[in-house]
């Protein structure tokens, strides 16, 4: 913790801005220098009345609290041990957004009363144009970890606080709020800054790993000791190896920056490739293994593979010693439903199947919701078959009037009914001739016309509507429906002899909300709906997204990528909440309101397994830290963490 200015130099240096317009260089912090230059500028006079103060209302508050609920459900549990640290000190621990509106507050009830005279309450905003200097707003505003003590706040009515503030950062280096704890400023200690601190990395650390299923997760530190502690670096990595995130000490360990989030591949970065750091986890999943940067430097590195692959590998890089735990054959390279397959295991499952009866006399029945992408599993199955050369002919019998759907199918005769073409028609059964047909939503299908389908099967032959020479037909049959079929055959809404002949094989596809390829699914999407470009999306966006039950499948989440990827403008290349068509982001808020009692539960577990968390081990830390990045020298340490040396030799023994 620096040491405060005097009260004399402050005054000066406040006579001076207000005379002026400008600070000192000398006698006070930088960051509150900068921090009074803008607060006046926004029309603030340190004993003037508040301006345009902002302030939620509740219905405001409750829709903030729904879209960071990710933030505040990881945030609590850590709040909770910190106010245990500082309670009886006349302080309370603030929790606020990236725009400087407080979320959540601890406090005891006697400083809770002064505080709310000021407003340090849920649904105030501190950001530094409403409050002036504050820790909060100033942290959000230098997007650094800060104190502001007694009167180096630019309103005077705040100046009985001390407050130490520090910014949580997304994976992607984005600002998502801020951590604080503000108290009076008699009360001030100087292990406050280091608490807070190690606090707010504890909370991006539990945001990352919360949000790391769909990625190869890499934990690192200089040590190994150091892996698994607060202190911790971690990067995530997409399945073939692209940085697409991490939190700050990962960032800086692999000499990352934001900018390079989805420009850096991991291969070039360590001098031990990916694939290999997979096969020793494969081998030895708990222990950490030693690895240098490419400039010499030592680290050690723990890796987590994705969640949701087979034997816990990514599909795309691991390949470890299949013999020692066998996993199913590669499907054939070049085999269209290979080309499909995004890593999802009920997905390959059903993609294998129908891969063994493709070629052969077996009608193919796929069921799943509305929007899965039958149609283009079916037409897939066609490719990868021996009658790929051959037609694919589809026909939506939910989509083709009644009246109609004789005719579409099975042909007509030359002025068979009225409005009938001149020359006929032969029907899409005969267009399908050598090749395959998909009839989709073969549920919907009328019971009249599945007794002709039927009739059809059999025979193998089709009779045009009006008359006409029966024509002999080949074609592969696949059909796909949304309805349990073999419910509506018991009961009469189906025709059970037309269901037990359409019924060779059935498979099942997953809905997007089961599928455990979601993030692989997005890149190829957002790939091929942007081929000039690179586009990624933010993790805690995608996230969110994966989190939505999305009723409408892939043909619903298509649109909505399509949609995104047309907001973004020319320089961006990620796709972000901004980018949501409003609709989706109503839905998207509304989806987390609905999951809150879900959630709470959740967020009470994590508070129960949190509650032996000691933040004294947190400053432990802090220290164990400072001494290595100062090796070994205690008198640097000490000045690290804003103590004495004595003070630092007497922590470190209790």
């Amino acid at each position: 913790m620096r040491t405060p200015p005097t009260a004399l130099a402050l005054r000066q240096a406040r006579q001076r801005l207000l005379e002026h317009g400008d600070c000192p260089s000398e006698g006070i912090d930088v960051h509150v220098a900068r921090s009074w230059r803008r607060s006046l500028a926004a029309g603030l006079l340190p004993g003037g009345r508040l301006m345009d103060t902002e302030h939620a209302n509740a219905a405001e508050l409750k829709r903030l609290m729904a879209s960071q609920h990710e933030l505040l459900v990881h945030s609590r549990p850590v709040m909770d041990v910190l106010f245990a640290q500082v309670q009886g000190s006349q302080s309370m621990v603030i929790l606020a957004d990236a725009r400087g509106t407080l979320m959540h507050t601890l406090g005891q009830a006697d400083f809770l009363q002064r505080a709310q005279q000021v407003a340090l309450s849920c649904g105030a905003s501190w950001h530094e144009q409403h409050r002036g200097t504050n820790a909060i707003g100033t942290a959000l505003a230098e997007g650094c970890e800060i104190n502001i003590h007694g009167g180096e706040h630019f309103l005077e009515r705040n100046e009985f606080l001390t407050c130490t503030a520090a910014p949580i950062m997304s994976a992607t280096g984005k600002l998502l709020g801020v951590l604080d704890i503000s108290g009076d400023h008699r009360a001030g200690h100087p292990h406050t800054h280091g608490l807070v601190s190690m606090a707010a990395r504890l909370i991006e650390n539990r945001l990352i790993t919360a949000t790391a299923a769909p990625y190869i997760r890499l934990h690192l530190h200089t040590q190994r000791e150091g892996i698994g502690t607060v202190a911790e670096g971690i990067v995530l990595l997409s399945g073939d190896g692209w940085v697409v995130g991490g939190n700050r000490a990962g960032m800086d360990w692999m000499r990352l920056a934001p900018a390079d989030i989805g420009s850096a591949q991991i291969n070039t970065l360590l001098d031990v490739p990916l694939n290999t750091l997979l096969a020793q986890h494969y081998h030895r999943p708990t222990e950490p293994v030693r690895v240098q940067r490419l400039n010499g430097e030592t680290l050690f590195v723990l890796i987590q593979p994705q969640q949701g692959t087979l034997s816990g590998r990514t599909p795309v890089l691991a390949n470890p010693q299949p013999q020692a735990n066998p996993t199913p054959p590669p499907t054939p390279a070049g085999d269209a439903l290979a080309q499909l397959d995004t890593g999802d295991v009920r997905w390959r499952s059903a993609a294998d199947k129908a891969r063994r009866v493709a070629g052969k006399p077996i009608p193919l029945l796929i069921q799943g919701e509305s929007g899965v992408g039958k149609e283009l599993f079916a037409r897939a199955v066609h490719d990868s078959g021996p009658r790929r050369a051959k037609p694919f002919v589809a026909i939506n019998c939910a989509a083709v009037p009644e009246n109609l759907i004789e005719a579409e199918l099975f042909g007509y005769a030359p002025g068979a009914f009225t409005g009938a073409r001149r020359d006929g028609s032969p029907g899409r059964v005969r267009e399908a001739q050598g090749g395959t047909l998909f009839l989709d939503e073969i549920g919907d299908m009328p019971l009249a016309m599945q007794a002709r389908l039927l009739r059809v099967l059999q025979e193998r032959q089709v009779s045009p509507l009006g008359g006409g020479p029966s024509v002999a037909v080949d074609f592969a049959l696949i059909c796909a429906t949304h309805c349990k079929l073999r419910e509506a055959a018991e009961q009469g809404r189906f025709r059970s002899d037309l269901y037990y002949r359409i019924n060779g094989l059935t498979v099942q596809l997953p809905p997007l909300r089961e599928r455990t390829d979601f993030a692989v699914l997005t890149k190829r999407l957002i790939n091929d709906l942007n081929p000039a470009r690179q586009v990624g999306m933010a993790p805690e966006l995608l996230e969110r997204l994966r989190q939505h039950p999305w009723p409408g499948n892939l043909r619903q989440y298509a649109n909505v990528l399509r949609t995104a990827s047309a907001m973004l403008d020319t320089d961006e290349t990620c796709i972000d909440w901004v980018h949501l068509p409003d609709d989706v982001q109503d839905d998207l808020s509304a989806q987390a309101h609905t999951n809150q009692a879900q959630d709470a539960i959740k967020s009470e577990t994590i508070q129960a397994a949190s509650s032996a968390l000691n933040l004294q081990e947190l400053a432990h830390d802090a220290m164990r830290q400072a001494i290595h990045s100062s090796r070994g020298n205690m008198s640097q340490a000490a000045r690290q963490l804003g103590i004495s040396r004595q003070t630092l030799y007497r922590k470190l023994n209790t």
